[in-house]
């Protein structure tokens, strides 16, 4: 059940970071997110969604191997 409940927390940040990724490459381009009113907003948004995102999964990621004690000293 564990494993379930990490998955699920693991895929709203992975969404918003893909979520970002399109929104930057869609500003690049000049497609223009209905819901925003300006294209370096959307740029701004997914380059904050996508940071936070791999931050996230990243951050979890670090924090299993450290639990596993598979990390060396020298990252702790």
């Amino acid at each position: 059940m564990q494993k379930i409940l990490a998955l699920i927390v693991l895929i709203i940040p992975i969404y918003l970071a893909g979520l970002g990724i399109k929104w930057m490459r869609d500003a690049v381009f000049g497609v223009l997110v209905p819901e925003l009113h300006y294209i370096w907003l959307q740029f701004l948004l997914g380059a904050i969604f996508s940071v936070l995102g791999i931050a996230f999964v990243g951050g979890y990621i670090l924090h299993m191997e450290k639990r596993n004690n598979r990390v060396s000293k020298k990252e702790k």
